[in-house]
């Protein structure tokens, strides 16, 4: 199986999740949101093809890795083979990260007509979720891990146990933000 890709897997990033992360840079992506940073994986057709056991291997190297983070583009446009790699991270014992510009509730209602074949099953390897689309006009620079206020981070494991939406919440408080950054402005 394959998977197109927009870029090379990045092996070490801190600011796509908590702690060491590898990122699996997705393309395609039909959201186009105003002032996304991503412009170059908008086409669904760009970036170039990689076979998932190549991915594969790139995971089975990680070492201080906590875990993957799929980010794009949008993730679920290509779900199969996304869950297929979830699949093997979670095999490796990384958790799983993913950002996507749909929602939570649009990505379980199987009953919508435009639900897509994999969403769900992709769903059930992914441990958070960071969902909803980037709107420019609701960008702040003091969220962690997020680009705009109305994007979520969700705990996907408990949200599906608990039937309701259940956030990050360590992830929200936009104060714990601004307070953890006072005292490194006060020595300065």
């Amino acid at each position: 199986m394959f998977i197109r890709l927009s870029n090379e897997i990045t092996k070490d990033s801190i600011v796509d999740g908590p702690g060491l992360r590898a990122v699996i840079w997705t393309q395609g992506c039909k959201h186009n949101c105003k002032g996304c940073h991503n412009l170059s994986t908008h086409d669904l057709k760009g970036g170039f093809l990689m076979e998932i056991q190549n991915i594969e291997e790139t995971l089975k190297s990680l070492k201080l890795q906590k875990g993957i983070t799929f980010s794009g583009g949008e993730p679920f446009e290509q779900s199969l083979a996304c869950m297929e790699i979830a699949k093997i991270a979670k095999q490796l014992g990384l958790d799983v990260w993913c950002y996507t510009g749909y929602t939570f509730e649009k990505l379980t209602n199987e009953k919508d007509i435009n639900y897509k074949e994999g969403w769900k099953e992709f769903l059930d390897y992914i441990d958070v979720l960071v969902d909803g689309p980037f709107v420019l006009e609701k960008k702040n620079l003091l969220l962690r891990f997020r680009g705009s206020e109305n994007q979520r981070i969700i705990d996907v494991k408990k949200s599906f146990s608990n039937k309701e939406i259940i956030l990050k919440e360590e992830y929200h408080n936009v104060e714990q933000v601004v307070s953890h950054y006072i005292p490194f402005k006060k020595i300065v």
